[in-house]
């Protein structure tokens, strides 16, 4: 008796869920014993919920009403349905409801193409099928316009007209996700006298909106054969999600029948898959922030990374990093360079303490006396030693750096820049002479180019030197510790040429063949006068320009040895370089130096 009643039990439900009230209109409350065909992943679970996917990628499933229906240019129709994507992890990729001359999609794909069309047969007039579809990824390919839209599309999936997915609701506009796995109402009506396509969507429960979501003005006829099946499609791709559909009406000759809430199937209890996927989502998120992290760190530590061993602790104070260096020569910008010769480069900087600086990259050969390690003690423990040299007429070396394969040394050199370098920034062999210019000036005076101390009149070397020289009284400016033990010509002879060399027209600057020659006495020197127009110049520049950073040119290769390393130098300002008697050894030693330095700045 009790299996009888089950019976009866069962065949009143399927009667009610499912039911075709004439040939042209059906309604199903649920999906118990209805007239449905599917295919693929499609099927009707045992509450009567029609799932179209589970979570199997790249697939897709069908579900339409076995009949097909007959359609012309005056048949008008309405369908009412309530469907859920709910998704699994990522989600994707969407269902629609279709109406096609043919239930045979074998040959469809799945992701994108919704398991309605593929590569070859999107987009042809021969397709016949209009769906409008509810897409939850973003084709780039199909000009989507987000990752949650409607669509209506003709034969194409690109979308004939689209939205993103909201309703109307007492006149204002309201978002709504169709991914959010909760049911979601949706109605597509047609008018065929005004040819007008309309597609209504809102929350389970809510009113049909006034307003719907998409319209078009659009003949039907021309699509439409005259059999046609309506139904559904879904599909998923690399990410996946569960495509159901509760109940479905349908109606040609009127409005689609309203379902009854009540009599709809429950979806399945939502698995923990969302939240996993969210824990998933946040881990990865993490994980690719760490590797983001690990990445600039190591570029960052990579970009300043410096060469240390254990027995250079004992130098910390004179070794420099190469950050700080980094960044006070601009990244060692071609800008900033001020010289060049073989050793290497030469660029001006600033530290943070905005002290001006000059560094000087030495570049590694394979033959170097440093390429062994105790070479390299031996080196830097002179460049150490020069630090500790005290002089206010010698540059200071402030440190070094090392890096793989290149040394760093740090100096500090007011007053050596030619004029025209403030410009150009382009050193030249002329900007070169002109500093040397200053260094023979310096011998004699005994003072920095550029003294902060004393009075204004001899702040500034060159212009004091000139303006004693209109006065006839050259001489005045010779080192007094001296006192007077000097050969007044001599003096006189390396006074006028240092101004000559730091003539203010750098084509007028002797080259140092020549400088030789003047100082051998082999060349008479020029006679030149304090008023002539190149030194007048050279005055009106030293006081427009002042004296910015320089250092004095790269006379590399001085005892003829191969290069070190790529090397940074800081300094301190340079002044000049000699207290002792100008009598003929210290021509004599000057030639010399001469000589020996002039390797990097030719004839």
């Amino acid at each position: 008796m009790v299996a009888i009643l089950s019976f009866f039990y069962f065949l009143v439900l399927v009667i009610s869920s499912a039911s075709a009230l004439d040939e042209n209109q059906f309604l199903y409350n649920g999906f118990l014993g209805a007239n449905l065909s599917v295919d693929h992943l499609a099927k009707i679970n045992s509450n009567g919920l029609l799932q179209l996917t589970n979570t199997s990628a790249q697939q897709m499933g069908h579900a339409f009403h076995r009949q097909p229906l007959k359609f012309n240019s005056t048949n008008s129709f309405s369908t009412y349905f309530v469907f859920a994507i709910v998704p699994h992890i990522g989600g994707g990729h969407g269902l629609a409801f279709v109406m096609t001359p043919s239930m045979d999609f074998n040959k469809a794909v799945g992701a994108q193409y919704l398991g309605l069309f593929n590569t070859s047969s999107n987009a042809l007039s021969t397709n016949h099928v209009l769906a409008i579809e509810f897409d939850t990824v973003l084709g780039p390919e199909f000009n989507d316009i987000d990752h949650n839209h409607v669509g209506i599309d003709i034969n194409s999936l690109n979308s004939s007209k689209s939205a993103t997915a909201r309703y109307f609701s007492e006149k204002k506009e309201k978002n709504i996700s169709l991914i959010s796995g909760d049911p979601i109402q949706a109605w597509i009506d047609y008018d065929a006298a005004e040819m007008l396509l309309n597609v209504t969507i809102a929350p389970v429960r809510n009113a049909k909106p006034n307003l719907p979501l998409l319209s078009l003005h659009v003949n039907i006829s021309d699509i439409f054969l005259d059999n046609m099946y309506v139904g559904f499609s879904g599909a998923t791709g690399t990410y996946t999600s569960y495509h159901y559909i509760l109940g479905w009406s349908f109606n040609m000759t009127g409005e689609a029948q309203m379902l009854k809430f009540s009599d709809l199937p429950k979806l399945p209890p939502r698995k923990s898959t969302t939240r996993l996927a969210a824990v998933i989502g946040l881990v990865m998120a993490f994980v690719v922030l760490l590797i983001i992290l690990a990445g600039s760190t190591y570029l960052y530590r990579r970009k300043y990374r410096e060469l240390r061993e254990e027995w250079e602790e004992a130098y910390g104070p004179q070794r420099f990093s190469y950050k700080h260096l980094y960044k006070a020569t601009k990244g060692f910008s071609k800008t900033e360079i001020l010289g060049g010769g073989g050793f290497g480069e030469v660029f001006r900087g600033t530290l943070q303490s905005n002290q001006q600086i000059a560094v000087k990259r030495v570049y590694h050969r394979e033959t170097s006396r440093c390429t062994s390690q105790q070479g390299m003690k031996q080196f830097v423990a002179e460049i150490v030693s020069m630090r500790r040299l005290r002089h206010k007429n010698l540059v200071q070396l402030l440190g070094y750096c090392r890096r793989k394969g290149e040394l760093l040394l740090l100096l500090g050199t007011p007053g050596y820049v030619a004029p025209e370098l403030t410009r150009t920034s382009k050193a030249t062999v002329s900007s070169d002479v002109f500093g040397f210019g200053v260094f023979l000036l310096e011998v004699v005076c005994g003072r920095r180019p550029i003294e902060f101390r004393g009075p204004p009149t001899k702040r500034i070397m060159i212009e004091w030197v000139i303006k004693c020289w209109r006065g006839s009284k050259l001489l005045d400016v010779v080192d007094p510790r001296l006192e007077g033990s000097y050969v007044a010509e001599e003096a006189e002879l390396i006074l006028k040429l240092g101004l000559l060399c730091t003539h203010g027209v750098p084509d007028f600057r002797p080259g140092m063949g020549q400088v030789i020659q003047y100082l051998d006495g082999n060349v008479k020197l020029p006679d030149i006068q304090p008023d002539q127009s190149g030194l007048d110049i050279l005055t009106r520049a030293h006081q427009t320009l002042g004296f910015p950073l320089s250092i004095l040119s790269s006379h590399d290769n001085i005892n003829g040895s191969p290069p070190i390393s790529d090397t940074a130098v800081v300094t301190d300002p340079a002044v000049g370089l000699s207290e002792s008697s100008l009598g003929e050894e210290i021509c004599s030693a000057i030639v010399t130096s001469i000589t020996v330095s002039i390797g990097s700045l030719g004839r």
